[in-house]
């Protein structure tokens, strides 16, 4: 097993903790938002854990973009489309998280996430479809 096939296993695999602690963090907010709970020190951790996984898929993502075979065969979707679509998620994420740290008040934190998260999660989402769509021989929840 080669580089390639180690990275591209755990690019793979890595998806699903990012989607577990996106979601996570979209209920947690929405849920202290609609609740008008307080903005946590666990709230804070949970959207920063999060923030780190969708950049560390982002920096797996970008290591085989310039090494995968897909990319150098001219694969309009891997080569364009994908890569475009989870930087937009990622930077979603980003803003979201950095826009959540100025507001003031808890219930504009809550809400600031779940609008940012749940914007970014969609895109990936739509991605992941797009990219089964693309390549009939992968699914959405198997790890290729």
């Amino acid at each position: 097993m080669n580089f390639y096939h180690i990275l591209k296993s755990a690019h793979s695999g890595w998806r699903y903790l990012v989607l577990i602690l996106l979601v996570l963090a979209i209920v947690t907010a929405i849920a202290g938002w609609l609740g008008k709970k307080p903005y946590t020190e666990g709230n804070r951790k949970l959207n920063m854990f999060t923030l780190i996984f969708v950049h560390i898929q982002i920096l797996f993502g970008l290591i085989l973009y310039f090494v995968s075979p897909l990319v150098e065969a001219g694969i309009r979707y891997w080569k364009m489309e994908h890569i475009a679509m989870m930087i937009f998620a990622a930077i979603l994420v980003t803003v979201g998280n950095a826009r959540s740290k100025r507001a003031d008040d808890p219930s504009a934190k809550h809400r600031t996430i779940a609008l940012y998260f749940g914007l970014g999660l969609i895109v990936i989402i739509a991605s992941i479809i797009q990219m089964t769509m693309a390549d009939p021989s992968r699914s959405f929840f198997g790890v290729s």
